[in-house]
């Protein structure tokens, strides 16, 4: 590597293959792009609530790790016979 260079992020020298964001083509595909965040919605979204329960039933979900509160949902649906 010359003096004057200096290394990439990705090794010691630059990917010629990438393209030149830079060029108008890029920067109207850019400008034009969906953005997408977050995963997408379901086709039955949950209804956020409030609820007080009992220090030992959250204890116990929370001891089966993540997804606890949708092993409440689940534990209720039971009960609720849904």
């Amino acid at each position: 590597m010359s003096e004057n260079r200096k290394p990439t992020p990705l090794g010691d020298e630059p990917d010629d293959d990438l393209p030149d964001m830079s060029a108008p083509y890029w920067k109207e595909r850019i400008a034009k792009a969906e953005v997408k965040r977050g995963r997408p919605k379901a086709a039955k979204t949950k209804v956020s609530t409030t609820i007080r329960l009992s220090p030992e039933v959250i204890e116990h979900f929370k001891s089966g790790g993540p997804g606890w509160q949708s092993r409440i949902d689940e534990a209720l649906r039971k009960v609720a016979w849904l």
